[in-house]
């Protein structure tokens, strides 16, 4: 997020018309609900300029909408961008926007329904590390390209028995432009023991792929940092009664809560734990980093803290034209969280579908996915959210993580690092 404007991206490809073949059709947005995401939404049937769809899995309706919302609105801005730019000549990007309501099954429909579009050259999401585990292997069969802008949990790109040291990466055709909670849980704990010096802790989870490996992770280093566990437990997704919960953390007499979850849920909890005069601050990470988990919150959320991937937005000149043409537009959502990551994994794609039919005498492939796999493996760019490449398991290069503190109402980034413990 740090050196180069929206508005002046370099073009990946040389000038000059191309004419393109498979993978590359007319948009269904209109039929079926998506993001048309830009000009020329009927170029396809005029002359040589052909439509390509890039994906968007996200939740857009009901529990975590907010931050999915604004990875739909990052990844159409790109569009936009790419379009008005003319980033790929003789090329109109659109976006097909499916919502996964934060269902894995409703993932994994949306991961099929983009695989069998011929005019999907590779997607961006999903929000939740859950609904990830159902949509990479759909996503490797095909051979296309998913980039999630938010995805954390480790065991995504390294395999299951990551924390032992066997690192492996199970799909090649899945990356990710958000560093891991193996990065985020420590350098949490770091914080929460060295800085706000708390000696001990109550943590609780959400019991899913994210919430609770991310807690898991925390309650290990900040045990090792010295500090003290005095209590954990677990919550179901959805629930709004977290009286017996809030008993336990009271009885506990805890320095801070860490919870392990997204928005929805912390937002309550704070509410209720502060209403039974338990004043300790509720910690968690980038699931909980949204301006609606103080909206709903409202004072409780004074004194709060989160942990989310790189730094804020708004403080780096070169998202300022995406932040200007978001607001502009009045798009809904989130998008101080992921969108400026949802805008590169999007432009990782543009450019390399630009390199692609560069290689290819002007046109797109047969295999054109694949060579997309490529090209993203190969991304080396600034973006607006920091510098753009990824590892040999499919893990951006960026490690930066920002901790945000709620002072006055308002989400304060109080430090900015890379873990290094």
């Amino acid at each position: 997020m740090r050196q180069r404007s929206l508005l002046i991206l370099t073009s990946v490809i040389a000038t000059g018309a191309l004419t393109l073949s498979a993978c590359g059709s007319r948009s269904d947005d209109d039929k079926k609900g998506g993001d048309s995401g830009g000009s020329g939404s009927s170029s396809a049937a005029s002359g040589d300029n052909i439509t390509v769809v890039i994906g968007v899995d996200a939740p857009l309706t009901g529990a975590n909408s907010a931050t999915g919302l604004g990875i739909q609105y990052g990844v159409k801005l790109a569009v936009e961008d790419a379009n008005a730019k003319k980033l790929v000549p003789g090329v109109t990007f659109q976006v097909k926007a499916l919502d996964d309501k934060a269902n894995p099954a409703n993932g994994q429909q949306n991961a099929t329904a983009f695989v069998s579009d011929k005019s999907v050259i590779a997607a961006v999401g999903p929000l939740n590390s859950n609904v990830a585990l159902t949509m990479q292997q759909v996503f490797s069969d095909a051979n296309m390209v998913e980039i999630s802008p938010s995805n954390t949990n480790p065991a995504l790109t390294q395999g299951k028995d990551w924390a032992s040291g066997k690192q492996v990466r199970p799909f090649k055709t899945y990356f990710r432009t958000a560093t891991t909670d193996a990065n985020q849980g420590n350098f949490a704990a770091d914080y929460a023991v060295n800085t706000l010096k708390k000696k001990s802790a109550f943590v609780v989870d959400d019991k899913q792929t994210y919430g609770a490996g991310l807690a898991a992770i925390f309650k290990e280093k900040f045990g090792a940092l010295g500090g003290k566990v005095i209590g954990t437990d677990h919550i179901n997704t959805g629930d709004n009664d977290y009286s017996t919960l809030v008993t336990k953390i009271k009885n506990s007499h805890a320095d801070m809560l860490y919870y392990g979850g997204q928005y929805d849920e912390a937002e309550l909890i704070t509410k209720q734990l502060k209403a039974a005069g338990v004043n300790i601050p509720l910690m968690g990470g980038d699931g909980m980093y949204s301006d609606t988990y103080i909206k709903t919150a409202g004072q409780a959320a004074e004194g709060d803290i989160a942990t989310s991937v790189g730094v804020p937005v708004d403080s780096l000149p070169a998202a300022q034209e995406f932040i200007k043409a978001y607001k502009a537009n009045k798009y809904p959502g989130d998008y101080g969280t992921y969108g400026g990551y949802s805008y590169d994994a999007a432009t990782a794609i543009i450019k390399a579908v630009g390199q692609v039919v560069q290689a290819n005498n002007g046109k797109l492939p047969d295999d054109a996915r694949a060579k997309v796999v490529d090209g993203v493996q190969k991304a080396d760019f600034d973006g607006i959210a920091g510098h753009i490449s990824f590892d040999q398991y499919g893990d951006t290069t960026n490690k930066q993580l920002t901790v945000y503190q709620v002072k006055s109402g308002k989400w304060v980034a109080v430090k900015s690092g890379v873990y290094t413990g």
